[in-house]
């Protein structure tokens, strides 16, 4: 996925609008009723809002928030709420992401680890690629020796159709660097992250 800024982008509303009016008409839909007058464009800017992180860069988002430390312990995000869309579905999935890294002489502002969980969120994703991709930013950014990432997330396009299981959640994870080959490291990282909660309680 390229880094290449396009902020000033926008979307051609009109024409997402008249795909959304042509699919609202297809599902047997009446669109000059009431409560339909206005929905092809509220849908049209919501999908531009909801899928803006392809106007986002990387270098941009972390906006030079690289500091120097000697601290070489790992430091670790919880608990970073994401709102993505399945790719094959367009159906919503969220969750929480953890991130962890061990520093090289570098650290991340802690709310750009944020940004760069929503910039690669607000895409059309699979979670797998999601988790990686958020991973791969971090190490980039910072050169540090390992970086973790860990999502839970639950996936409409299973809990609103197909086997339909509301309870279901995911959990993914992406280990570089030290967290492959360095079981301490690793086991620190799973043990400083909150647990998923039973689904069944």
């Amino acid at each position: 996925m390229s880094n290449s800024d396009n902020s000033n982008f926008t979307p051609d509303y009109d024409k997402i609008a008249s795909h959304y009016a042509s699919i609202i008409e297809g599902c047997g839909e009446d669109l000059s009723r009431e409560g339909l007058l206005d929905t092809p464009m509220r849908a049209a800017k919501a999908f531009g809002y909801l899928t803006r992180g392809y106007h986002q860069s990387l270098e941009i988002v972390a906006n030079d928030a690289i500091f120097p430390s000697d601290n070489p312990e790992l430091v670790l995000v919880q608990n970073i709420e994401f709102y993505s869309l399945c790719e094959h579905h367009l159906l919503p999935f969220y969750g929480v992401a953890h991130v962890g890294y061990l520093p090289e002489g570098k650290v991340l502002g802690l709310s750009k680890v944020a940004r760069i969980v929503d910039m690669y969120a607000r895409r059309l994703q699979i979670q797998e690629n999601l988790t990686k991709q958020i991973a791969t930013a971090i190490e980039e950014l910072t050169g540090c020796r390992g970086v973790a990432v860990v999502m839970d997330a639950s996936h409409m396009c299973m809990m609103m159709r197909g086997v339909g299981k509301q309870q279901s959640t995911t959990r993914t994870m992406s280990m570089l660097g030290e967290f492959t080959a360095n079981n301490t490291a690793r086991a620190e990282f799973l043990d400083a992250i909150p647990r998923r909660p039973p689904a069944f309680g």
